[in-house]
């Protein structure tokens, strides 16, 4: 699977949301799936793009994504991933869903933080409502909500959540080992063999609790004077809580091997958090072979069994914790406890918890109906054999052109013949400025290639927009020909006369400055249409043609192409012609009138339409997203079939 992961933390970032995804993304990358990484920060090492953020207001350690729907669609247009993974709820993390939504790619979102919890804890409590509204309000876009423990996933489905799927959490044992006790460290904090040392790891911030672990340790010292008292992190309140409790040995913070020894060296680990959707921290603890206080939630709630293999009270009651505190200090000689605590962790390894993960990214992708196609798998597709192929009104070497899409088409055709019918490069939008890009050089080579490997003869009619051609006409180029209009002889018998068709709109031929000052607007329309559209696809909508509609509703429009049509009926049959197949008015049609049949091939940039003739003389109007979902379909039981022999499909 190709999976994006998008973020507020990642690696460097110290802490339980960025040590989760990174365990994830590695253990799914042994897995064989290719991970990105969307996230926020400084850096970025491959495989990973960096998103714009801002630090926030009083916690400049902590950084929130703005949202990003644009360069999101750009990536996930060009390189479709089958799933998306979303952990922080941000701008950047609710415009990542609603772009999902917008390109009908799985999602799933993470509930890795109780924000509305935090709001209590910063004095603003009577925001929780909005808060949770919020988040729910996120989620419900999602295909599914992965939350770490049973309570969590209960509270969220008690407050409307939809599609609430338990992933646990898991801990490296091979790091967090009590063998990596340092006497060294522990001299440096004061502690003597004798001496007990009771440490509290994490954020240094209000919701984690640390001024109660601060009373906490007094009530401890009160009880064994000799007890050293160490905190491993940084954050907010670092500065003041150090001023306030010099007894208190702040470390800092620490990470890898660095973390596991501050870790092992302790004999006790306070855990007071009462806002934690996990805590990774007291499974790391539990590994190293502490005794762990902790309330009986969360992780907690899951994996310590009171007086067991740690010890708990009840979420809220202060006076209950402080009471196990005092029981830890007469039990941190007690090896057996502190074995069953790291026992205890050695069965939390992080490939169970990959599994689950991959498992419910999978089931996020049942949930859309039929399985996307990865980069690999789209170049499986077959390709269709066509006699002929139409296409017009490419406007290379303007925003708007969907080159992309063009190209797509046609790298899963083979024709004998194509037809470009006018208007495919934009020579008026380049004399005013407009750039050509790579991709519109690279339509260039799609075709010569075609000339030379599939043996396709191409013949190019001149369109007004680029009628800098029609000073040339005719001309040859071996199977490359240059003309003003053509004669498609079918299968069976039947003559089609090809032309743009500019030369049946009486502005184009006789007032070709109108002409080109419609072009301009048509050009700024679609501009505002791009804004427009990017402010749909950050509602989650999908695209809507402006023009169309302006079309659809302008009586004036309306008639002109009906009286469009007529003529170009009335200049086949005047030919001996049985059909015309037309462009220049970008409104794709396939209709009979009495003897003559009308074909319009439409354009490529909006419609994305080409008419193709089959081998057995049928013509047919095609539509891109129809065509290349029809090749799709094509791939996916083979794919469904590679996922269950993987083990990728949930089990019964």
């Amino acid at each position: 699977m190709r999976i994006d992961i998008v973020t507020d933390t990642f690696a460097p970032d110290v802490n339980g949301v960025a040590m989760t995804l990174g365990r994830l993304c590695d253990g799914l990358r042994r897995r064989g799936h290719l991970v990105h990484v969307i996230r926020t920060g400084e850096g970025g090492g491959k495989g990973e793009t960096i998103a714009a953020s801002v630090p926030l207001p009083g916690y400049k350690e902590v950084r929130v994504g703005l949202p990003g729907p644009f360069k999101l669609r750009k990536r996930w247009t060009k390189r479709r991933p089958d799933a998306v993974y979303v952990a922080t709820e941000s701008p950047l993390g609710s415009s990542a869903i609603k772009t999902a939504n917008a390109l009908e790619i799985p999602v799933a979102a993470g509930f890795h933080t109780n924000f509305h919890q935090y709001m209590e804890q910063y004095r603003l409590g009577g925001l929780q409502p909005a808060a949770m509204a919020y988040l729910k309000r996120v989620h419900n876009r999602a295909d599914l909500t992965m939350a770490p423990t049973t309570d969590v996933v209960d509270m969220l489905r008690r407050e409307g959540f939809n599609n609430v799927r338990l992933l646990g959490r898991g801990v490296d044992t091979l790091l967090f080992d009590p063998a990596k006790r340092c006497a060294t460290l522990r001299a440096s904090w004061g502690a003597r063999s004798e001496s007990p040392v009771a440490i509290v790891v994490g954020r240094v911030a209000a919701e984690k609790n640390l001024p109660f672990a601060m009373e906490c340790f007094r009530k401890m010292r009160e009880r064994v004077p000799d007890l050293r008292c160490v905190v491993v992190g940084d954050g907010p309140l670092r500065e003041k809580l150090q001023v306030e409790n010099s007894f208190v040995n702040f470390a800092g913070m620490q990470t890898g091997e660095d973390l596991a020894r501050h870790y092992a060296s302790a004999d006790i680990l306070l855990f007071p958090s009462e806002t934690e959707t996990f805590g990774n921290v007291l499974l790391e603890g539990m590994a190293s072979g502490l005794v762990t206080v902790s309330h009986d939630y969360a992780a907690s709630a899951r994996h310590v069994e009171h007086g067991g293999n740690g010890l708990k009270c009840a979420k809220g009651d202060g006076s209950a914790y402080q009471t196990e505190c005092l029981s830890a200090l007469e039990r941190w000689r007690d090896d057996k406890f502190r074995a069953r605590a790291r026992q205890s962790a050695e069965s939390l390894g992080w490939e169970q918890v990959v599994e689950a993960f991959e498992s419910h990214l999978v089931e996020a992708s049942e949930a859309r109906g039929p399985v996307t196609l990865t980069l690999k798998e789209r170049k499986k597709r077959p390709k269709r054999n066509f006699r002929t192929i139409f296409l017009s009104d490419i406007h290379l070497g303007t925003e708007d052109s969907k080159v992309h899409e063009v190209i797509d088409f046609l790298k899963h055709t083979r024709c004998e013949k194509l037809v470009l019918n006018g208007d495919i490069i934009d020579g008026w939008a380049l004399k005013r400025g407009t750039k050509w890009r790579k991709r519109h050089s690279k339509f260039i080579r799609t075709v010569l290639k075609k000339m030379e490997k599939d043996d396709t003869e191409v013949v190019y009619l001149r369109g007004n927009h680029d009628d800098i051609l029609e000073r040339f006409l005719p001309l040859g180029f071996g199977k490359l020909q240059f003309v003003k209009e053509h004669i498609h002889k079918g299968v069976d018998g039947k003559r089609y006369l090809v032309v743009h068709g500019d030369g049946f709109d009486s502005v184009s031929t006789n007032h070709k400055w109108v002409a080109v000052l419609g072009a301009i607007g048509y050009d700024a329309l679609l501009r505002a249409n791009r804004v427009y559209n990017r402010y749909r696809a950050w509602r989650g909508k999908e695209y809507y043609s402006v023009s169309k509609a302006i079309k659809a509703r302008v009586k004036s429009a309306v008639n002109f192409v009906g009286e469009y049509e007529i003529q170009l009926q009335d200049f086949a049959r005047k030919r001996n012609c049985d059909g015309i197949i037309c462009g220049h008015i970008h409104t794709p049609e396939d209709k009979q009138v009495g003897e003559i049949r009308y074909l319009n091939s439409g354009d490529w940039v909006e419609s994305m339409t080409a008419i193709v003739e089959h081998h057995d003389g049928r013509l047919e109007l095609v539509h891109y997203t129809e065509f290349m979902a029809a090749l799709a379909a094509e791939v996916r039981p083979a794919k469904d079939r590679s996922r269950i022999e993987a083990g990728f499909v949930l089990s019964a």
